[in-house]
């Protein structure tokens, strides 16, 4: 079946941003969902996914071929006192949009998170045991969950520190080169590793899925297991400014509500072995960012 309708949830944030330009580059139709911020491409949709009837109302309009659902409550300490909130828009919005996706067969991508894992050992694969550790986690994970009990084609999609280029949004290897070329000290953190995720190879790779109709848990992420301080060192050698103002901290030493994994880092050997887009090395994406 051709894939006509696109509808794209959190479609003014980092990735949806992303994904909506490429999928317009192939002459998809669109719909841009978005709640606060308008986005700027596609074909502006207003969707308040706390609301059940704005969630049924809007597919029954649009009736996709394809959901992409990226709109989600991603700051982890505000998950951490406003859980309620963070469960109806984590979880209870999904839960909806999927079930809403069975009655058309809509194909579901589902973007979740690292922070499905403790941090306790890195490199987790997709059928290792999750154990979130901060309530943003848990809502994220309570979302796959609710993949178990409907039979709509999907596939969960599980990313690591996206960062790239936006309007609006700073993501960190433009926080830290904006701060370095200023000559302010910054504090970060060396006992924290993640795979930093290059936002355009993520969207690539989410629309392979897409096309091909991959279903099941994929980790698409950066190829690259790496320190916060570490990534912050990548990028001041990319830029070539002095690493002097970067402040090495250690995470007991942030003030943090929420607790974090230590090591969060996904390990990408699936997405090598089956997509034609394969997950970039750190050093690669950040030439790529920076037009080096």
């Amino acid at each position: 079946m051709e894939i006509k309708k696109i509808l794209v949830t959190g479609s003014a944030g980092l990735i949806g941003t992303q994904i909506v330009k490429d999928l317009l580059d192939n002459h998809k139709q669109v719909y841009s969902c978005y709640n606060k911020t308008k986005p700027e491409l596609g074909i502006i949709t207003h969707l308040d996914l706390t609301k059940k009837d704005d969630i049924v109302n809007t597919m029954n309009r649009i009736k996709p071929d394809v959901v992409i659902h990226l709109g989600a409550m991603t700051d982890v300490e505000l998950c951490e006192t406003e859980t309620e909130l963070a469960k109806k828009i984590n979880t209870d919005a999904t839960e909806i949009l999927a079930l809403e996706s069975e009655k058309y067969n809509t194909f579901f991508v589902y973007m979740s998170t690292d922070y499905v894992f403790d941090g306790k050992v890195g490199m987790k694969k997709e059928n290792d045991k999750t154990n979130p550790i901060n309530f943003y986690g848990k809502s994220k994970l309570d979302g796959e969950r609710v993949f178990k009990k409907i039979t709509t084609p999907n596939v969960i999609v599980r990313t690591s520190t996206p960062f790239g280029i936006h309007s609006k949004k700073m993501s960190f290897p433009i926080w830290v080169k904006k701060n370095l070329e200023l000559e302010k000290e910054i504090s970060v953190v060396v006992n924290q590793y993640t795979s930093p995720s290059y936002v355009p190879n993520i969207s690539k790779m989410i629309i392979e899925i897409m096309e091909r109709k991959i279903t099941g848990i994929i980790h698409l992420a950066g190829a690259t297991k790496i320190s916060r301080y570490d990534f912050a060192v990548q990028i001041s050698k990319i830029i070539n400014v002095n690493k002097q103002f970067l402040k090495l901290t250690k995470m007991d030493q942030m003030d943090w509500k929420a607790q974090r994994p230590a090591d969060s880092s996904l390990s990408v050997s699936k997405a090598n072995k089956i997509l034609k887009n394969k997950p970039e090395k750190i050093e690669d994406s950040l030439k790529l960012l920076f037009n080096q």
